[in-house]
């Protein structure tokens, strides 16, 4: 990535701002909740359905918008708010990321068209909805204990069916989440955006996946770009950033595959991988930065579904030498609808020949005089890479990602000096072990949380 294409970065999409402050407008009208709609909260949303009309949304909108005002909301209308919400944000993502593509020169495939009709209803599913019913009537501000005790009945039902897991975590850490703020209406602010965004994917999901057609396999060899470790209190992600040669000759693709597990609060920093130790290969991967041969993986836009046992060790593989030859020329896929959205772009660059520079507390990465801001608060405490490596780095793999109004890089590996000596450093280095023997110390002085826990839940189960 150069200056030049920093700079072309610089002026938002026409309409980016109006259409955040439409979806503003509503995430306060969901704040004060939505059975008891003020003056202004009425103007908001009369405001969001207005930014829907001309679109297949208009009617559905509109007749909800109605009802939320004559405080007569059902699931239904719900449904259509939250869908509405998610285009309006889908809109800025593909407005952002097509700024992106052309400034990149990144080719990006179309997201395929679907044949699938709508979900089959469930026990599972209608306690969902009503859950989030519940939820958007009540407000962030009126949320209070009983309200969140019953989410566990729900995260129960939808556990045991394969397909509403996805569902099912998301519901669980976002009880957990507001579970820590009660009572909410003593915050002195609330995060809105953040709540809105998760209560509308929640009701979403809680429509069922509709039935697709087959999904298209893929077979190659994929190269590991970084890794990117997403950590919360009830649940732990890892997704890998990857370059994908296809085995039938095909040009080189942008794709990424994630693993995740559940997880309590108390295990945190390296020992999370340790979650993570039925992907063995994967692990290994990340540690000795080798590429793997995969077959017959599901394709799903641009996510890859990992299958340990259609995966294979290959040679070792350097990220940054993938990066330079391989990344300028690779096509991206399609993101997955539901995926659209401004914060959720994460996009894979190379930045190299560069000063770090500390500009109030926060490092920018200096390019042909054009400044980026590296988003070192993103950096996980599962790995190597820290802010200190960061500012002496010398080339930087990241994702360029939109936050607020700008564009910044967070870090996946660097290559800095240190002691006059080069070194490389990635988030996915302690994926086996921890390699650093001050911080290898303080986890065995501090105990394997996990191994304690599998013990205590091991003995429960014999009882």
């Amino acid at each position: 990535m150069r200056g030049t294409q920093v700079a072309q970065l610089r002026e938002a999409p026409a309409g980016l701002a109006d259409a955040l402050e439409v979806v503003t407008g509503f995430d306060d009208a969901l704040t004060n909740g939505l059975g008891r709609v003020g003056d202004r909260d009425a103007a908001a949303l009369a405001a969001f359905a207005g930014a829907l009309a001309g679109t297949p949304l208009a009617d559905p909108v509109a007749t909800a918008v109605d009802a939320v005002t004559a405080g007569a909301v059902t699931a239904e209308h719900l449904a259509a708010l939250a869908g509405a919400r998610s285009a309006l944000l889908g809109a800025a993502h593909d407005a952002l990321l097509g700024q992106l593509d052309a400034v990149l020169g990144r080719a990006r495939s179309p997201w395929p068209a679907t044949g699938g009709g709508p979900a089959e209803a469930s026990p599972a599913l209608a306690g969902a909805q009503a859950w989030w019913h519940e939820v958007a009537v009540t407000g962030w501000r009126g949320v209070d204990h009983e309200l969140l005790s019953a989410a566990g009945t729900v995260v129960e039902a939808a556990l045991v069916v394969p397909e509403l897991r996805r569902l099912a975590v998301l519901l669980d850490g976002f009880a957990g989440e507001l579970r820590a703020c009660v009572p909410v209406a003593t915050m002195a602010q609330v995060p809105a955006r953040r709540w809105a965004d998760l209560w509308a994917r929640g009701v979403l999901l809680a429509q069922g996946a509709p039935a697709t057609d087959d999904v298209p396999l893929v077979s190659g060899r994929l190269l590991p770009l970084g890794v990117d470790v997403h950590a919360h209190d009830t649940a732990v992600q890892v997704q890998l950033h990857a370059v994908l040669e296809p085995a039938d000759g095909g040009s080189a693709r942008l794709v990424r595959t994630s693993v995740a597990a559940a997880k309590v609060d108390t295990i945190v920093g390296p020992a999370v991988w340790r979650l993570l130790s039925t992907h063995p290969l994967l692990l290994t991967a990340l540690t000795e930065r080798r590429a793997l041969t995969v077959t017959d993986l599901p394709l799903h836009g641009g996510d890859l579904r990992w299958v340990d046992d259609r995966v294979q060790l290959d040679e070792p593989a350097d990220p940054f030498a993938t990066a330079r030859v391989l990344l300028p020329s690779a096509s991206a896929l399609a993101i997955a609808p539901l995926d659209r959205h401004p914060t959720a772009i994460a996009e894979p660059v190379l930045l190299e020949g560069h000063p770090v520079r500390d500009e109030g507390g926060g490092l920018t990465i200096e390019l042909d005089g054009e400044s980026v801001a590296l988003a070192v608060d993103r950096l996980p405490a599962a790995g190597p890479l820290t802010a200190e490596l960061v500012a002496a780095s010398s080339a930087c793999l990241g994702l360029l990602r939109w936050d607020g109004d700008r564009w910044l890089v967070q870090p996946l590996a660097v290559t800095a000096t240190v002691k006059r000596r080069p070194v490389q450093a990635h988030n996915g280095d302690w994926a086996s072990g921890v390699t650093d023997p001050k911080v290898a110390k303080e986890e065995a002085k501090a105990g394997d949380a996990v191994a304690v826990l599998r013990e205590r839940a091991g003995r429960l189960l014999r009882r």
